[in-house]
């Protein structure tokens, strides 16, 4: 059933839309950036990753729907509840490609620019490294109450955020009218490259894959959005977890990633298992939703 528009756009222009309403929002954001002087460097970064999420991804997702389609809501798919079969393939997936996804990171951290490009190598890994102690300063919560104001920012905010735009708003104005796997892995590649790391950009990507897969067969972005958080929640407890000396250090980090000299056996059993789940998610959920 064709969707009811507002204004006959291409899917091209869409997207064009909907990253000028982001950039707005990036200027927005800047501007209100410098009021944030004065609180502590931890409140600050809180307040501008909310600024960020609000102004850059849910403004501009919700002003263009409401622009462009009759039904806002259901274009994003926002209208429908998550259902126990999609939520619980998102916990399996979850756990069973950690080890998978743990030695990609490792393997992609691990990538060297050919030796000519030497230099912007180290401006990428300088920048990177310069984000990761910022991030590093954010989870070194040893507070429960403090840990959870960084939960709800990092996890909840950001999946809902994200996926509103990436997959709610980018994907949704793709896939109306190309082909969903070629719009899924776009939206995927484009979600990653914006979050401007090179050094994580494949385990990126697969993740936004997965996300993307996931709004296909279920119909539901609170399926992806719940995994979202879901994933950037496993990072906030298991820092915290490992502040207040439950957990040693990257005990979560290391699983899947093999000694030295060592082939990832652990890894490749996870990779083998986590394709042969997404395979069965995709006629189980697809299947329910048509």
């Amino acid at each position: 059933m064709e969707e009811k528009t507002k204004m006959k756009l291409s899917p091209g222009l869409r997207i064009i839309l909907l990253f000028i309403f982001a950039f707005v929002g990036v200027l927005a954001t800047f501007a209100v950036v410098p009021f944030l002087d004065r609180l502590p460097m931890h409140d600050a970064t809180l307040g501008v990753m909310v600024l960020q999420d609000v102004m850059m991804f849910i403004v501009p997702a919700i002003v263009v729907s409401m622009l462009l389609f009759k039904r806002p809501l259901h274009h994003m798919n926002l209208d429908k509840a998550p259902s126990w079969r999609g939520l619980l393939m998102v916990l399996l997936v979850c756990v069973v490609s950690m080890p998978a996804l743990n030695w990609t990171i490792a393997w992609n951290g691990s990538l060297h620019l050919p030796q000519f490009l030497d230099w912007l190598e180290e401006m990428l890994r300088d920048s990177e490294q310069a984000a990761q102690m910022l991030t590093d300063k954010l989870l070194s919560e040893t507070s429960l109450p403090s840990m959870l104001v960084v939960l709800a920012v990092v996890s909840l905010l950001a999946g809902l955020s994200e996926e509103m735009f990436f997959r709610g708003g980018m994907l949704r104005m793709l896939g109306n009218d190309g082909n969903s796997h070629a719009a899924v892995w776009l939206v995927g590649i484009v979600f990653s490259a914006m979050h401007v790391q090179f050094f994580g950009f494949v385990p990126r990507m697969l993740l936004g894959v997965w996300l993307g897969y996931l709004l296909v067969w279920t119909r539901s972005l609170w399926v992806p959005v719940i995994a979202h958080a879901l994933n950037n929640g496993i990072v906030v407890v298991s820092a915290y977890l490992v502040n207040i000396n439950v957990v040693p250090k990257d005990a979560l980090e290391n699983i899947g990633v093999p000694q030295e000299g060592q082939f990832p056996w652990l890894a490749l059993a996870s990779a083998v298992a986590t394709v042969a789940l997404v395979c069965f998610a995709k006629k189980w959920l697809h299947r329910k939703n048509n």
